[in-house]
C-alpha cells in the first residue's frame, strides 16, 4: 500500500477497527477513511454503495461487525446472523464492484468446529459441528471467509480471510450481559473491589483453555497481511499460547487488586473445551506477537477505569 493511498476502515470506532486505524496512522499512512454508524449505516445496501461510489477507497478493512458473548449470542441469534451477512454483504459485494485493490475480511476462531483437533489449522473450517452458543455470529462470518473466495475466483477480486483468536484491548466492550469473558472479568472483580464484595461469580467450571490476544498486536498483523499475503486460503492469527479460564481469572483479579474469593456457577455453560490457533503460517511469514498476557491487561485495566471515570464526569 502506498502512504497516501485511500483505505477504508469499517468499523473503525470498535476495539479492533480502533486498532487498525492507530496502527496505520503509526506507519505513516495519511489517507483514511472511517464513518460512524450516524455517518453511515452499513445495514443499508444503498448508502454503502453510495459510499464506496463517493469516496472510492483503494483497500478496505471489513472489521464492523455485531459481535458479543454467550449470553448475546443466545439472547439474539437472529440479530446475530441477520446483521453481520448484511454488513458483510454490503461491504464485500461493493468492494468487488467499485473495484477496490484489496479487502482484508476479519474472521473469527469461532467459525472452526467445536471438538476440532487442537491447535487449530486453517484445513479444519466446515470439518464439523459448530459450538451452539456462538453459531450464529460464526455461520455469518463463514459466510463472509466463502463470499470473498467465491469473488475472488469468479471476478479475481484480492480479498483476504484472517481469523484471529480471542482479543482484548482498548475500546473493548465491557458491558454486563453482551461482552466476551475478559472485558467481563475485568468488570466483574472491578465492580466487586468497589463494592467490597466478599466473593465474585464468574461462569462456568473455569476449565476451558482459551488463547487471548491484543487488539494492538492483531492491528499490526492486519496491516502485515494486507500488504504481505493474497491467498485464497484462510490465515490464522493468534499469541501461541493458552491459559485456563480459571487461571485467567486469577490473573485478572490480582490485576485489578480484588481481595475477595471466586465462585463458579456450574450451571452456566463452559462453551468450546479449548481454543487454540495454529498460527504456524502467518509466524512463518515474519509476523509475532509482541504484547504479553499480563501487560496487555493492565493497559486494558486501565482503559476500563478510564472510561468508567470519563461515563461518571459527563453525568
Amino acid at each position: 500500500m502506498r502512504s497516501d493511498a485511500r483505505i477504508y476502515v469499517a468499523g473503525h470506532r470498535g476495539m479492533v477497527g480502533s486498532a487498525i486505524w492507530r496502527e496505520l496512522e503509526r506507519q505513516g499512512f495519511a489517507t483514511l477513511i472511517g464513518k460512524t454508524r450516524a455517518e453511515l449505516d452499513l445495514l443499508d445496501a444503498g448508502a454503502v454503495a453510495k459510499f464506496f461510489a463517493t469516496e472510492k477507497p483503494e483497500y478496505v478493512f471489513v472489521a464492523a461487525a455485531r459481535v458479543g458473548g454467550i449470553l448475546a449470542n443466545d439472547n439474539f441469534p437472529a440479530n446475530f446472523i441477520f446483521e453481520n451477512l448484511q454488513i458483510q454483504n454490503n461491504l464485500i459485494d461493493n468492494a468487488r464492484r467499485t473495484p477496490v485493490k484489496k479487502l482484508f475480511f476479519m474472521g473469527s476462531s469461532c467459525v472452526y468446529p467445536k471438538m476440532a483437533p487442537q491447535p487449530i489449522k486453517e484445513d479444519s473450517l466446515l470439518s464439523g459441528p459448530l459450538e451452539p452458543t456462538n453459531q450464529w455470529y460464526a455461520v455469518a462470518k463463514i459466510a463472509g471467509i466463502k463470499l470473498c473466495q467465491a469473488y475472488r475466483r469468479q471476478y479475481g477480486c484480492d480479498f483476504i480471510s484472517a481469523m484471529p483468536t480471542n482479543l482484548y484491548g482498548p475500546n473493548d466492550n465491557y458491558d454486563a450481559q453482551n461482552s466476551h469473558v475478559l472485558p467481563a472479568l475485568i468488570r466483574k472483580f472491578h465492580e466487586g473491589k468497589i463494592a467490597g464484595a466478599e466473593n465474585v461469580t464468574c461462569w462456568g467450571s473455569g476449565a476451558p483453555l482459551r488463547e487471548f490476544l491484543h487488539a494492538d498486536d492483531l492491528a499490526a498483523a492486519c496491516v502485515f497481511l494486507m500488504q504481505k499475503y493474497s491467498e485464497e486460503q484462510i490465515i490464522n492469527v493468534g499469541s501461541g499460547s493458552e491459559l485456563t479460564i480459571k487461571a485467567l481469572a486469577e490473573l485478572v483479579r490480582r490485576i485489578v487488586g480484588f481481595k475477595g474469593g471466586i465462585v463458579w456457577d456450574t450451571t452456566k455453560p463452559d462453551g468450546t473445551p479449548r481454543k487454540l490457533m495454529d498460527s504456524s503460517r502467518i509466524f512463518a511469514l515474519g509476523w509475532k506477537p509482541r504484547i504479553d498476557l499480563e501487560t496487555g491487561i493492565r493497559s486494558a485495566y486501565e482503559d476500563f477505569v478510564r472510561a468508567v471515570r470519563d461515563r461518571s464526569a459527563r453525568r
